[in-house]
């Protein structure tokens, strides 16, 4: 039973997601007086539709996306067609959907602030008896301002950090009596997983926690949600490099069974969801402005050279470019969402 809530809960937070991408592109068509033909949550076969004075509703039978369909690849001589629209109109729609699932993602930081009571800074105010980093030059009070090179906005990029370093060796820039002190090669005990043979460095240290007041409530919310956006793309990055390959993505299948897990393991705690819902629909929406064909970066690109040559592209040629991306695009979901079906099978 507590599976089957932890996976209706996932689903529901995912396709609350994905509801929030698609409405940012139809509010911004419909303020711009660009006709939508429909708006669909789902993919597939539909399930429900609702016809409106201009636009079709519809709820399709898999939870693993959905539209907002505005006849972006067709020549319309109806003056409130995608294409007849002036093309910083059409910018400001394709990039609505990912401007709204960052700003859904600043909402469920806020909330996981206020959960959690209080926002943690970098400042050291613990260590551990015989803790080694304190052996190496760091100090009470210390405030931590970069590990390896990368600038701490949040705990959570100290532990971000500290948790993927893989010789356990650290660099830190820290604040120390109003100076910046370099301590570099600060080396941490660790554990070796006798599987994998991985090394886990063991932490020493704690830092401090505040009071939540009105006046560092939205700057710690907005710390989260930088966190969470610098880990996309940084995730993004090594994609590219190769350290991840195509068995390590994940579809939505993929999605709503990681947030199940962890919303079951966690003891169903609403802390442990927020987070991982924020990074999901920092995800999507970083995601969506790849500049590749069919995602709304790759329309945003036609759209840049549009602006610049002050000549559009002809419907059928961006059509085409874009449906092949979109072809290539779902022979992509189909490998992931096999392996993430294997997955929830194969451990």
């Amino acid at each position: 039973m507590d599976t089957f809530v932890s996976v209706l809960i996932a689903a529901a937070f995912f396709c609350l997601i994905i509801l929030v991408h698609e409405f940012g592109h139809f509010f911004v068509a419909k303020l711009c007086g660009i006709r939508v033909d429909e708006f669909a949550i789902g993919m597939g076969p539909v399930i429900y539709k609702k016809q409106g004075r201009e636009t079709l509703y519809s709820v399709r039978l898999l939870p693993i996306g959905g539209f907002c369909s505005m006849g972006e690849d067709v020549e319309d001589e109806d003056p409130n067609s995608f294409r007849k629209k002036p093309v910083l109109f059409r910018m400001a729609v394709i990039v609505a959907g990912a401007v709204m699932n960052l700003v859904l993602g600043f909402i469920l930081s806020v909330i996981l602030v206020l959960v959690n009571g209080g926002g943690v800074t970098s400042q050291i105010v613990y260590f551990a008896d015989n803790a080694v980093s304190a052996e190496q030059g760091l100090q009470l009070n210390d405030k931590i301002l970069e590990i390896n090179g990368v600038k701490i906005f949040s705990v959570k990029d100290i532990t971000y950090q500290l948790g993927n370093d893989e010789d356990c060796k650290i660099d830190f820039l820290v604040e120390r009596n109003g100076e910046k002190v370099r301590i570099d090669g600060v080396q941490f005990d660790y554990k070796v997983n006798e599987e994998t043979g991985k090394r886990t460095l063991i932490y020493d240290f704690k830092v401090l926690r505040e009071k939540i007041t009105v006046g560092n409530l939205l700057p710690y919310a907005f710390k989260n949600l930088v966190y969470y956006g610098r880990i996309v793309i940084m995730s993004l990055g090594d994609i590219v490099k190769g350290k991840y390959g195509i068995n390590d993505l994940q579809g939505p299948v993929g999605i709503v069974s990681t947030i199940g897990d962890v919303t079951e393991k966690s003891g169903f705690k609403i802390d442990f969801l927020l987070d991982i819902a924020a990074l999901v629909t920092v995800n999507i929406g970083i995601f969506n402005l790849l500049p590749l064909p069919a995602l709304d970066g790759g329309r945003f690109v036609f759209l840049l050279i549009e602006a610049v040559r002050r000549k559009a592209f002809k419907a059928e040629t961006e059509g085409a470019i874009h449906f092949v991306g979109f072809a290539l695009l779902m022979v992509l979901m189909v490998v992931v969402t096999f392996n993430d079906v294997k997955n929830i099978f194969v451990k």
